[in-house]
């Protein structure tokens, strides 16, 4: 779960206007390089009586992990959101040469 901010009048709910949730995502082993990593929405929740707005994205990708990033505007009133994500990149080998 994202966020589930219908139960404490969080400002995904109750708020107007450009607002952001950020997730701080970590991988279990760092990888060679920043990976490739895919976001997708998972479940939606939202109120049926505002336009149904939604930007979701991966920011700030290093090799440790990310951020996953929801942000709605407006008068949009979203109750909770799942989100899911993949990644596709190198982990280090115990083969893996490194010269100099």
């Amino acid at each position: 779960m994202l966020f589930s901010d219908y139960i404490d009048d969080g400002p995904m709910w109750t708020g107007t206007g450009p607002r952001e949730h950020r997730f701080e995502v970590t991988f279990e082993e760092a990888y060679v390089a920043p990976p490739n990593v895919m976001v997708s929405i998972a479940m939606w929740d939202s109120d049926t009586k505002t336009n149904q707005r939604m930007d979701i994205s991966a920011e700030e990708i290093t090799e440790a992990g990310f951020d996953l990033v929801f942000r709605t505007w407006g008068d949009s009133r979203v109750a909770r959101v799942r989100a899911n994500w993949i990644v596709i990149g190198s982990l280090p080998n115990e083969d893996d040469w490194e010269l100099y």
